[in-house]
């Protein structure tokens, strides 16, 4: 085991922490594809929501198992910010995943579903290859995360929908704690090429689950069955930034030698944002009281 286990955040070091939040989240079946009306991304939107809770739950089991290990004090912030974000966002998805039912997505039986796989990945898999795994995850949600806040295409998709809040600051504490798991990876000495190996595993699980899942849910749709609404909404989605060759490369640039999260800089963005999302003392516009 390494005895240097000191982050190394390149971007200027921001605390991390849990903000206390609320949303408004949308409600009924009237307005059943929230995400501009578009068939196709509504239902992918759903499905990712869907997975979170679980998902946030496994990294931070995987995280905490090391908790006896880190001694670098700024690292050891670092996971109670860490563990603490993603215990709000579990939180919160939760709540939305509840509404997404009541209009029909089918969130419950993927989040039993979801749990059910990852039951499984914490029997059949080592506490490394856990933490790769989490690490490798996290690099997929980061980049989501950061194509969304900084293309306007995306967030136009967002513009007076009820989840556009909850996404965005999801999306903005993602970026803030990106390099976290994969810090405590490298500083309790965890291997390269476990590190590799568990990011393709864990592409091939996420890419075919996010398929799988988003098809069921689509399935359960009506609107599905109009041709040319779906082969519309398909083409959209397929044209999504999401998915440009500049995503692949950053999706794929975790697998090269001497790879870092913070080789992707997010400092400007989480600057823009954190004017955007917070008040002058650091609250979030959408703080409770």
């Amino acid at each position: 085991m390494s005895d240097n286990n000191t982050p190394a955040r390149r971007h200027p070091h921001v605390p991390l922490k849990a903000r206390r939040v609320k949303f408004t989240f949308p409600s009924g079946t009237k307005r059943q594809h929230f995400v501009d009306d578009d068939l196709v991304m509504s239902h992918f939107v759903a499905v990712l929501s869907a997975v979170f809770p679980e998902g946030e739950d496994f990294f931070i089991r995987s995280v905490r198992n090391y908790n006896d290990q880190i001694t670098d004090p700024r690292l050891q912030q670092e996971v109670k910010g860490f563990i603490g974000q993603e215990s709000s966002h579990k939180a919160q998805h939760r709540m939305l995943n509840d509404r997404l039912q009541a209009m029909g997505y089918p969130t419950d039986k993927i989040d039993r579903h979801v749990k059910r796989l990852l039951d499984r990945v914490d029997r059949v898999f080592s506490p490394e290859m856990r933490l790769a795994a989490t690490s490798a995850l996290e690099h997929y949600t980061a980049s989501f995360a950061e194509i969304l806040l900084n293309d306007d295409e995306l967030l136009s998709l967002l513009d007076g929908s009820d989840v556009r809040s909850i996404l965005l600051w999801h999306a903005f504490e993602e970026a803030e704690h990106k390099a976290v798991a994969f810090d405590v990876y490298r500083a309790v000495g965890g291997s390269e090429r476990n590190r590799v190996r568990a990011m393709r595993i864990a592409t091939t699980i996420f890419v075919l689950e996010m398929f799988l899942q988003t098809v069921r849910s689509l399935v359960r749709d009506p609107a599905s069955y109009n041709p040319i609404r779906l082969l519309r909404s398909l083409n959209e989605f397929r044209k999504s930034p999401l998915f440009s060759r500049e995503a692949l490369r950053r999706y794929a640039s975790y697998t090269t030698k001497g790879f870092h999260p913070d080789d992707w800089d997010s400092g400007p963005t989480l600057e823009h944002w954190s004017n955007q999302l917070q008040d002058a003392s650091g609250n979030p516009m959408y703080a409770t009281n």
